[in-house]
Parts: C-alpha cells; sequence; structure tokens
C-alpha cells in the first residue's frame, strides 16, 4: 500500500516536472515568435493614441481598454482559430500570406513617408470629445478594425516561427503570444497617453523638483509620439522587407536572399571584432532598403499614378 502510495507520488512528480517544463517550452518559444513580430507590436503602439487624441483625460483610458478588449477578442476569438486551422490543413498557404502582410507593412511604412515628404498628411476627423459617445463608439470600432489587420499580421508572424510544433503547443503558444503582446501594446499606450496628464499634475506641486519633471513629461510627451513614429517605420520596413525576402527565397527565387546572406557574412568576415553585430545590421539594412523599394512601387501604383492621370484628365 505504502509503495504504491509513493509510486502514484513520484508519478505525479515526474508529470509535474513534464508539466512545468512544457509552461518553459510554451513561454520560451512564445518569446521568440513575440520577437519576431515586433516591427509590427511597435506600429500596433505607435497607431493606437492617435485614436483617442483629443479626447477627454476621463475617456481616455476606458477607450483604451475597449480598444485593448477588442484586440484580445480579435486574436483569440478570429485570428488564432484561422490561424491553426491554416497551420493544420493548408500550411503552403502560410508563405503567401506572410508576404501579403509584409508588403502591406512595406506600404504602410513607405507611404508614411510618402505623406511626410509630399506633405499630404491625412486629415484628422472629428474627435470624440467633440462629438460624444457615438462618435467615441465609431472611433473605437475603426480603432479595432485596423488593429485586426495589425494582430492578423502579429499572429502569423508568430505562428511561422512554430509550425513545427505540436497542434496543442501551437495553440497555447498563440495564446500566450496574444495576451502577452495585447497587455504590453496597450499598457504602453496607456502610459503614453496619461503621460502628459501626469507631468500637469506633477507641474502643480509646490516643489520645484516636482514642477521641474512635471514641465519635462509635458514636454516630452510631442517628441516621444514622434519617435515612437519614426521607429515604427522604421520597424515596418525591416521587417516588411525582410518578410519577402524570405518568401521569394522559400517560393524558389534564392538570388536576392543569398546576395543579402552573403553580404552579411563578408561583413560579419571583415570586421572579427564587432562582426556579429555589423552582420546583423547589414541584413537589417538591406531588409529596410527592400522594404522601402517595394513600398514605394505600392505606394506609386495606389496613390501617385491615379493622382497624376487624374490631373491629367482635368487639364485635358
Amino acid at each position: 500500500m505504502a509503495g504504491g502510495l509513493f509510486a502514484l507520488l513520484d508519478d505525479v512528480a515526474v508529470l509535474a516536472r513534464a508539466a512545468a517544463a512544457s509552461v518553459d517550452d510554451v513561454a520560451a518559444a512564445a518569446g521568440r515568435a513575440s520577437v519576431k513580430a515586433a516591427g509590427v507590436v511597435v506600429d500596433d503602439t505607435a497607431v493606437t493614441p492617435q485614436y483617442v487624441h483629443g479626447v477627454t483625460a476621463d475617456r481616455e483610458l476606458p477607450m483604451i481598454k475597449k480598444i485593448a478588449i477588442g484586440s484580445l477578442r480579435n486574436k483569440v476569438l478570429f485570428i488564432l482559430p484561422a490561424a491553426l486551422l491554416l497551420s493544420q490543413f493548408l500550411p503552403w498557404l502560410l508563405t503567401p500570406l506572410l508576404m501579403l502582410g509584409g508588403t502591406y507593412l512595406c506600404f504602410e511604412g513607405a507611404e508614411k513617408i510618402w505623406e511626410r515628404i509630399s506633405g499630404h498628411h491625412e486629415q484628422a476627423s472629428e474627435t470624440a470629445a467633440e462629438s460624444g459617445p457615438e462618435q467615441e463608439a465609431t472611433m473605437v470600432s475603426g480603432a479595432i478594425r485596423t488593429d485586426f489587420i495589425l494582430s492578423g499580421e502579429i499572429m502569423v508572424i508568430a505562428l511561422n516561427e512554430v509550425t513545427d510544433e505540436p497542434f496543442l503547443s501551437r495553440a497555447a503558444i498563440l495564446l500566450v503570444v496574444a495576451i502577452a503582446i495585447t497587455a504590453l501594446v496597450y499598457g504602453v499606450v496607456a502610459l503614453i497617453v496619461k503621460m502628459d496628464d501626469v507631468g500637469l499634475s506633477l507641474s502643480q506641486r509646490a516643489s520645484a523638483f516636482s514642477q521641474k519633471v512635471g514641465l519635462g513629461l509635458v514636454k516630452a510627451m510631442p517628441r516621444l509620439l514622434a519617435v515612437i513614429s519614426t521607429v515604427g517605420i522604421a520597424a515596418m520596413l525591416w521587417v516588411g522587407g525582410h518578410i519577402i525576402l524570405v518568401g521569394v527565397d522559400d517560393l524558389g527565387w534564392h538570388w536576392p536572399y543569398d546576395l543579402v546572406h552573403h553580404l552579411e557574412e563578408d561583413v560579419h568576415d571583415a570586421l572579427s571584432s564587432v562582426g556579429a553585430v555589423a552582420g546583423w545590421l547589414t541584413n537589417t539594412l538591406a531588409s529596410a532598403l527592400i522594404g522601402a523599394v517595394w513600398g514605394a512601387i505600392i505606394v506609386a501604383v495606389m496613390h501617385v499614378v491615379p493622382r497624376r492621370r487624374g490631373k491629367g484628365t482635368e487639364h485635358a
């Protein structure tokens, strides 16, 4: 009896260790998959604050909460099941879908550069603060729709990193990625949009140090958003370009990937002391350049050429 009990306890201990190892494996794989989606995460973080710009302070966090819940619902209820079914029954579609998402990232990055160069910035829509609950609901819905595209790309990138895992492990990893990235993105967004309120509160305190810190936070807010936006553009071009580079190699067109890979190796060998970093930077810059060129082609097709044709028709 005692021997049976000890044997049972030993089996339970073995299962517990196996479960702990599985949790560690899932966490590690989720971490690797999340890193690969970094460019889209940065873009998502940069885009969302625009939806609460001009909203009264008491409505900012409730709106972010609604958008975060909608984002998590997008990932868990729609994108995750579709991604799992895709990987299980139509794995050959993963590369074309990744390349489609990469093309979208390249287009978004190149379009934002084009808008900055040309001065054709989109006009901000009427804010929720000016139009009440109905406009607020419209803005939240718009943010969730935009998030759906970005979330889809995040999940597909993450899925591509764990396609060799068993089905249940894939499901667990993608679920962890969905929850972790949603919490990260909207946690950071909440901190960003409330930073000026915190700064304003500090600036009204009696302490000279608090006032100085508060004014610094208020002044830093526009600069921080500008930096995030710029980093987001660079990240989109880098990630999108790398997806296209790897995708065309997977589809059989090998020379672009081989060219970048050989260039990376040459830089790595030439700069032995900092070879690893220099090689990575070479690959990253090459991917960003590919993303910028591919994105510029799409921007030209979508915006520049139609606009010029329209002007030509008007003159005629």
